[in-house]
């Protein structure tokens, strides 16, 4: 059996000092595999992808495209801009094996709007299905800079009545707890986080805050991917929804002290958090 399944596009992330794999397949998958055996992708790309070095350890079904994703990443003090060129081709349920149908975790992460939402009748029924939207709330205009709204995740219903558990980001809903309050009313577990504050997990629609570690800040790209992993893998698992939501704040927490994708959990990461959570 797969133990964890991430759906969605690789992104070629451009820095000014060039080119990194992302997007959440990335950083969900090589996540999962520090935790897990039997990870496997299913993405979209162009056939120069080197998957070997992109995805390592991990089982990559790529459908073919005549470009990957790319995303141009800028921090501001007001906030992060993104500018996109997106791969046209959109993953759907016929693109599902029988062995992902049944996977153990199914991990929905668009990246610009690119995960038919129809996949989420096509599972089985055993199986843990995590979901991270951001992507879904994504469009962009003719020069790619892109525009994020909750209002246009329109299959938010659909979604969030299969869904086991949601991850977003206080910034995806432009702190609009209003909506994360609808959103976590149609759904079993909803966690918003919040970066350094940690995260507010709404259970069976009642909120209950958990804090995260305090540490030195590099870099967060990829740390709402990485916290979501953790908190799918630990709730399939059988973890607490509060037990798995402060080891994945742990988890999160160190992976911003590093740049990009050194922030993917290693041993000692775990190690760490779990002898902390035993205090």
């Amino acid at each position: 059996m797969i133990n964890y399944l991430a759906i969605g596009h690789v992104t070629e992330d451009v820095w000014q000092e060039g080119k990194t794999p992302g997007g959440t397949v990335t950083y969900s998958s090589r996540t999962a595999r520090a935790l897990l055996d039997r990870v496997t992708v299913l993405t979209a790309a162009s056939n120069d992808l080197d998957t070997v070095s992109a995805f390592p350890g991990i089982d990559v079904h790529r459908l073919d495209a005549p470009n990957t994703t790319q995303f141009q990443n800028v921090y501001t003090p007001a906030g992060r801009v993104q500018v996109v060129s997106p791969c046209p081709v959109t993953i759907k349920p016929e693109h599902l094996t029988s062995a992902m149908r049944e996977s153990a975790v199914i991990h929905l992460g668009p990246v610009c709007n690119e995960v038919s939402a129809e996949i989420v009748r096509h599972v089985h029924a055993g199986t843990f299905v995590g979901i991270t939207p951001q992507g879904w709330m994504r469009r962009w205009d003719g020069a790619g800079r892109v525009t994020s709204l909750a209002a246009y995740w329109v299959d938010a219903p659909l979604v969030l009545a299969r869904a086991n558990a949601v991850v977003i980001s206080i910034d995806d809903i432009a702190g609009d707890w209003d909506i994360a309050r609808a959103w976590a009313a149609q759904t079993q577990l909803l966690v918003v986080t919040q970066g350094a504050q940690g995260c507010t997990a709404f259970i069976d629609s009642s909120p209950a805050h958990v804090s995260a570690p305090c540490v030195q800040e590099v870099e967060p790209t990829g740390a709402g991917d990485i916290f979501a992993t953790v908190l799918f893998a630990s709730l399939q698992q059988g973890d607490t929804p509060l037990h798995a939501c402060a080891f994945a704040n742990c988890i999160a927490a160190q992976s911003v002290t590093r740049l990009r994708l050194a922030g993917i959990p290693a041993a000692q990461d775990t190690t760490l958090c779990r002898q902390r959570l035993l205090k």
